[in-house]
């Protein structure tokens, strides 16, 4: 103690030493090039990530709009080989004509059903409304008459929608009789992506935009879409998320904002797809781990101030500071600890906060890619509540916990249903894939087991060992057997020990064969033609084995009928099977 100092005085304080200083300096320089590395490599990553999100819905959409448009091409090759349609344009006399199309409608899934005269007159129509209406001068009806094949058009109406028609000239022994129109319902696909938090739009070969999230956007091309209307729904709403999210590199811009761009094409008369997402999930993510770093190292820093602190403590216990002073630096302390402890707290809320809106956004994504499939388990398990209700209601509880079982054994399908969405989403949209038939009777038989169950009918597989692998489309292909399955079940319907067996077998082909033991067919030489069934009326129009057999010819394969011996049908899918070359003969072919 110098001279100059009292024992009864506080020491003066010391400033911290300069090697501390060189170290808080230098920990606070690694805090900051790390926070910054992290960002960009966050950035790119999760970037990247919502790129390929949006890369795979846009598969998925695209996907579900080209099987909308292949599913209503074949119906008015169909219709206009109905012999009853053919037969009111001979005579005239169309008083059935209207229900006979209302027949078809639900069945075939089309928006509407028109049948015109040789004038151009709607004779019938599932839209009443337009029966009376002349349409001689319609694209439609003029290039339907001109051509023998099947005619589709784009029409916008007045509320600047677009309305898109197949039409079909009906021939007659005279010659033309008239055409059947069909109306295109892909006005749902912008209802389904209305839901979600992109903007979508599909643009036909011209440029011109025919189906958009955004109203104000159909008939103008993209160009002129986004620099006359910027969007006030989905796209809206990504500006205004990514208004400070000026540093990532833009790919279309919406009055000035950034927004990810993706586009695709759809396999039909060179459409295209495109659609625009929102930064805002990025920014969430990676602004939530920065946030994670940078308490981390203020931790960090507090810890090392707090030893800074306690060994200038310990020195000025060596001047034998005053009790009242010690005690004042106890309590400071205790608040400090206490305050820290506070701010772990806060830190563990933030973490769970975080974690909690990433499983949100992930559901939101997520949700409108499966709800379309969820529909059959949903209606089943409707089925099954009603059931169990009137049980109870008439005091049966053992029978409604059966009821009850069901319902369980329907959400576990919902759980594989959302594990094969990646495989849907794979769909090609200009060739054929790899698929494996195992897999595809699997998820055949899953989408029917609501049918199966309520029958009690005995399934018998026998399967191969190993995959059998053929070149083709694999929503077509489960339609197939799913159709196959049907017909099976409704050949079985009187039969008191129903049984269906299925066999599949590889060799120089891929073979899946479908027996019952029902009555058999009848009529062997009218089995694939249209609108041949020995359904009542009301339960089919006979068009289900006609597109089956349809879908496997241009698959490149057969399907056959024949009874079998001991009674009962047998149906045969064919197709060709796929050959892989091994590693050696590959690299022996480059």
């Amino acid at each position: 103690m110098t001279t100059s100092e009292r024992p009864d005085q506080p020491p003066r304080p010391r400033t911290i030493p300069w090697r501390a200083r060189l170290v808080l300096a230098g920990l606070f320089l690694i805090a900051v090039v790390v926070v910054l590395t992290t960002h960009r490599m966050l950035t790119d990553r999760f970037t990247e990530n919502t790129r390929n999100r949006a890369e795979l819905r846009l598969l998925l959409y695209s996907g579900n709009l080209l099987s909308e448009l292949r599913q209503n091409a074949i119906v008015p090759q169909l219709l206009a080989r109905d012999p009853t349609l053919i037969s009111a344009l001979n005579s005239q006399d169309y008083a059935r004509s209207t229900q006979r199309l209302i027949s078809f409608l639900d069945e075939i899934g089309a928006a509407s059903l028109t049948l015109l005269d040789r004038d151009g007159r709607a004779v019938a129509a599932t839209e009443r409304t337009q029966l009376g209406t002349n349409l001689r001068q319609a694209p439609y009806f003029v290039d339907a008459m001109r051509s023998r094949d099947t005619v589709f058009k784009v029409l916008r109406q007045e509320a600047g929608q677009f309305s898109f028609y197949y039409s079909r000239r009906i021939e007659g022994p005279s010659g033309a009789l008239g055409v059947i129109l069909v109306e295109v319902d892909l006005q749902k696909f912008e209802r389904a992506w209305a839901g979600i938090s992109d903007a979508v739009m599909v643009s036909d070969s011209e440029g011109v935009i025919v189906l958009a999230t955004e109203p104000r956007w159909r008939g103008l091309t993209e160009a002129e879409a986004l620099a006359r209307e910027p969007a006030d729904s989905a796209i809206e709403r990504a500006i205004d998320a990514t208004s400070d999210w000026t540093t990532l590199p833009a790919d279309a811009y919406l009055s000035g904002q950034a927004v990810m761009r993706v586009e695709g094409r759809v396999a039909f008369r060179g459409w295209r797809i495109a659609s625009f997402t929102t930064y805002a999930t990025v920014r969430d993510k990676v602004n939530g781990y920065i946030a994670l770093e940078i308490m981390g190292f203020a931790i960090l820093m507090a810890l090392a101030f707090y030893f800074l602190n306690r060994r200038a403590t310990s020195r000025m216990m060596l001047f034998q500071r005053e009790s009242a002073e010690l005690r004042a630096l106890n309590a400071r302390l205790q608040r400090e600890i206490a305050e820290r402890r506070r701010v772990q707290e806060t830190l563990a809320q933030a973490e769970q906060t975080l974690q909690q809106s990433s499983k949100l956004a992930v559901l939101g994504e997520m949700s409108a890619a499966v709800s379309h499939e969820l529909n059959q388990p949903l209606a089943a398990m409707k089925t099954y509540l009603a059931g169990a209700r009137l049980l109870l209601g008439r005091n049966r509880p053992d029978e409604a916990l059966v009821s009850f079982q069901r319902i369980d054994d329907l959400i576990e399908r919902m759980g594989a249903i959302t594990r094969q969405l990646k495989s849907y989403a794979r769909h090609s949209d200009d060739s054929f894939a790899p698929v494996d038939m195992a897999d595809a009777l699997a998820s055949a038989l899953a989408m029917m087991e609501p049918q199966l169950r309520k029958r009690k009918v005995q399934i018998t597989r026998t399967l191969p060992s190993g995959p059998v692998m053929v070149m083709g489309d694999r929503v077509r292909i489960e339609q197939v057997i799913v159709n196959l399955l049907r017909n099976a079940l409704d050949a079985t319907e009187n039969t008191p020990e129903a049984a269906i067996d299925i066999l599949l077998v590889a060799g120089e082909t891929a073979v899946l064969t479908v027996r019952d033991n029902g009555g058999g067919i009848d009529n062997m030489d009218k089995l694939f033609e249209p609108f041949y069934t020995t359904k009542l009326p009301g339960d089919g129009v006979g068009l289900g084995l006609a597109i089956s057999s349809g879908i496997v010819n241009d698959l490149g394969g057969r399907l056959t009928a024949r009874n079998a011996e001991g009674g009962g049908a047998v149906f045969e899918m064919q197709l060709p099977i796929l050959t892989q070359e091994t590693p050696e003969e590959t690299r022996a072919a480059e």
